[in-house]
């Protein structure tokens, strides 16, 4: 067979193309994966030999690592070298929205694929493939081709073979938390390009678990833009029954009966149905945000209304969700202690990229709350990034602004708390002991349940006062 991959090297180090080569290489031991990374420090986090200082969270990626890591699998910051012995290259590098300039806020930023297509153009040797693994804006490979094809004729003089590139779109459709599953498992594999042979090399990789049935082929453009539908229908259904979360609220209706209801009607579906505290992770609101910049730069306004409206509305329930802690705490929370339960976007990850805990905090610490958050999988390094804010120096006055502090202990964290309000529906927040947690707590205090995880009848028994998303049966 024609372009037989002996050799992949992935650009990116990241969520996507850490658990993705792990995969590969896991069911493919013929080939030989070199995944490559600018950061040091991320590619030094992927060769500790303790794996539960991986840079990712994933259940059941360590122990694809452990088999793995050093037999086929490799992390190295030398990525110009393994670009040259690369048959196959995966492009997994990040793409945020841009902040400034044209399309500022609602365009993807594409400075790190097109640094890494450079990259390529100069360093890869002969006939290879160029893998889109990214989720990018639709069109996004012809930028790529461009600068390919610019390189592609200059030859060295030890160089016996003009270059030659193929470029592939095959986005990834993981699930923060379930993504050894989800890659383990697809639903599909889609695999987007115009050259037959490049197509057939790629599926062939898959075909060693995937079965053959659940390998789409399309054109390019189609699969780059299946990404961003897939992801802006995702936080569609999301913001979807949030809104008639708050609905119920209002009626005394309980969602959680509303979206069983609905989801057993096999047009709608169960899945995506919980309400919660808002969408968040890497790619659902940058990637509404970028279809939204499309429409309107091809002209279709009320397409980008549309999906405009999906964004406000989760801004908006994040911002519902702090003004009523506000109210249900007598109107202030100036110098309260409120426990946050929660800080990654979603359980079983350690990702805390646009999550709605962020945004919540914000305004929590805003209103002059003094927060207790805890996180089995967030370091406070990355809490305190993202909330922009120092931790509390043991001993420091309080007086001095508003502040916050991490916790490991949840039970001693309780302990004067006003509030609780759980963010995050880690499996641990299901067990709290509410009888415990009553008699040291100041009253009237207040559980706040943002997960729908946590046994009504237990709070309530426990004089806690008591509120759940989407829930106007509790009184």
């Amino acid at each position: 067979m024609k372009n037989k991959i002996k050799k992949i090297c992935c650009i990116g180090a990241g969520y996507v193309g850490g658990p993705t080569m792990a995969v590969i290489a896991k069911y493919s031991p013929d080939i030989q994966i070199n995944v490559v990374d600018t950061n040091e420090k991320r590619i030094s986090q992927w060769n500790k030999k303790d794996l539960t200082l991986l840079p990712i969270y994933e259940p059941g990626l360590d122990q694809i690592i452990e088999k793995t890591r050093g037999i086929n699998l490799h992390f190295s910051s030398e990525v110009n070298k393994n670009i040259e012995q690369a048959d196959m290259i995966f492009i997994s590098v990040n793409t945020p929205t841009k902040t400034k300039g044209l399309g500022a806020g609602q365009a993807s930023d594409l400075k790190w694929v097109e640094a890494c297509a450079r990259q390529v153009a100069s360093f890869a040797k002969g006939h290879t493939i160029i893998v889109e693994k990214s989720t990018l804006p639709v069109r996004t490979a012809e930028v790529i081709k461009n600068i390919l094809e610019g390189s592609k004729s200059k030859k060295s003089s030890e160089e016996k073979d003009i270059k030659s590139f193929e470029v592939l779109s095959n986005p990834e459709f993981l699930s923060e938390g379930t993504a050894i599953r989800d890659l383990e498992k697809p639903d599909r594999v889609l695999i987007g390009g115009e050259n037959t042979n490049a197509i057939e090399a790629l599926s062939q990789i898959y075909l060693n678990w995937v079965p053959k049935e659940k390998i789409l082929q399309t054109n390019i453009w189609s699969s780059e833009l299946a990404k961003l539908t897939a992801n802006a229908f995702l936080a569609q259904r999301i913001s979807s029954i949030n809104s008639i979360g708050a609905l119920c609220e209002a009626t005394g209706a309980d969602v959680r009966e509303v979206a069983r209801a609905i989801g057993t009607d096999s047009r709608i579906g169960a899945k995506f149905l919980d309400s919660g505290p808002g969408f968040g992770g890497s790619c659902f609101k940058k990637d509404i945000l970028n279809l939204v910049y499309l429409s309107k730069y091809f002209g279709l306004p009320e397409v980008a209304k549309f999906w405009e409206g999906v964004v406000d509305l989760n801004n908006w329930h994040q911002k519902r969700i702090s003004e009523l802690i506000v109210k249900k705490l007598f109107g202030t929370i100036s110098g309260k202690k409120i426990v946050i339960l929660g800080f990654a976007f979603k359980a079983n990850t350690n990702d805390t990229r646009e999550s709605s805990a962020i945004q919540i905090c914000k305004d929590l610490i805003q209103e002059g709350a003094l927060l207790y958050i805890h996180d089995p999988k967030v370091i406070s390094e990355q809490i305190c990034n993202d909330l922009n804010a120092s931790l509390i120096k043991e001993g420091e006055s309080k007086d001095k602004g508003n502040y916050w502090f991490r916790v490991d202990d949840i039970t001693s964290s309780l302990k004067d708390a006003d509030a609780v309000l759980i963010l995050t529906e880690w499996d641990d927040y299901s067990d709290i002991n509410w009888d415990l947690a009553s008699k040291i707590m100041r009253h009237p205090a207040w559980v706040f349940d943002a997960r729908s995880i946590v046994d009504s009848k237990k709070i309530l028994a426990s004089d806690l006062n008591f509120w759940r998303i989407g829930d106007g049966s509790i009184i």
